[in-house]
C-alpha cells in the first residue's frame, strides 16, 4: 500500500496509474490527487472541525480554497457524517474514523482508493453497514483492498490477488477465485477455503 500509494519508491520495476508515475516529478501531484491511501489506523488532525479536516486534506492535493470547503461538504454527506462538519475532532468509533478516511479522499476526488485491513476493529453492525458504503461508491471510484478477513463479503469484489511469500498464487475475478474452495462449504466460507488451498495452509 505504501507503494501503491507513492509513500515509498520501488528499488526496481514500475508503478504507475493512468499513465502517471509518481517517481517522475511532474507527475507525482497529479497521481496523488487520484490515488488516496486510507490506512488501517485513521486518525484525525486535533483541534479541526470535521469540515477544515477535510477541506484541509483537499488543500494538501492542490484544491483551491473555496473548492476544498465545498468538497468537504459533499463528502462529509456522502458518507453520512454531516453533523461533524462543525465538530472538533473528538474520540469516535471505528466505523466512524473509517467514514472519516474514505471522506477526505472523496475530498479530492479520488478515482483509486487504497485501503489497508478495513474491518479490522469493526464491531459486527459496522461491519455490515462499511460494505454497503463501499457498493454506493461503485462508478465513482475504484477500490484496491488489502485484508486478512476473508470471511468478509466475499461477493463484494470483482478481482483477487493472492501473494505468499512475494509469490503471486492467483490473480483473477473473484468467481474463478471461489471456485478453488472445497465442496460442500457454506457460500461465506468459500475464501477463506480457496486461499488455505492455495497457500498450503490450514485455517
Amino acid at each position: 500500500m505504501a507503494l501503491a500509494s507513492s509513500q515509498l519508491r520501488p528499488h526496481s520495476g514500475r508503478l504507475s496509474y493512468n499513465d502517471l508515475d509518481p517517481v517522475k516529478h511532474r507527475e507525482k501531484a497529479d497521481f496523488r490527487r487520484q490515488v488516496a491511501w486510507i490506512p488501517q489506523q485513521v486518525t484525525p488532525p486535533p483541534g479541526l472541525t470535521g469540515g477544515e479536516e477535510f477541506a484541509y486534506a483537499g488543500r494538501l492535493k492542490g484544491m483551491p480554497r473555496s473548492n476544498a470547503w465545498q468538497a468537504s461538504e459533499r463528502a462529509l454527506d456522502r458518507v453520512r457524517l454531516d453533523e461533524l462538519a462543525d465538530r472538533k475532532s473528538h474520540p469516535v468509533s471505528e466505523g466512524r474514523l473509517r467514514r472519516r478516511g474514505i471522506a477526505a479522499a472523496l475530498t479530492h476526488r479520488s478515482t483509486l482508493i487504497l485501503r489497508d485491513e478495513p474491518t479490522s476493529g469493526l464491531d459486527p453492525r459496522q461491519r455490515w453497514i462499511f460494505p454497503r458504503l463501499v457498493e454506493e461508491l461503485t462508478g465513482d471510484v475504484q477500490a484496491l483492498v488489502a485484508t486478512h478477513q476473508t470471511e468478509d463479503r466475499y461477493d463484494l469484489y470483482s478481482q483477487v490477488v493472492v501473494p505468499d511469500k512475494a509469490t503471486v498464487r492467483f490473480q483473477g475475478t473473484a468467481a474463478q477465485f471461489h471456485e478453488l474452495a472445497d465442496h460442500g462449504e457454506s457460500p461465506r466460507a468459500h475464501a477463506g477455503s480457496a486461499y488455505a488451498h492455495l497457500v498450503g495452509k490450514e485455517i
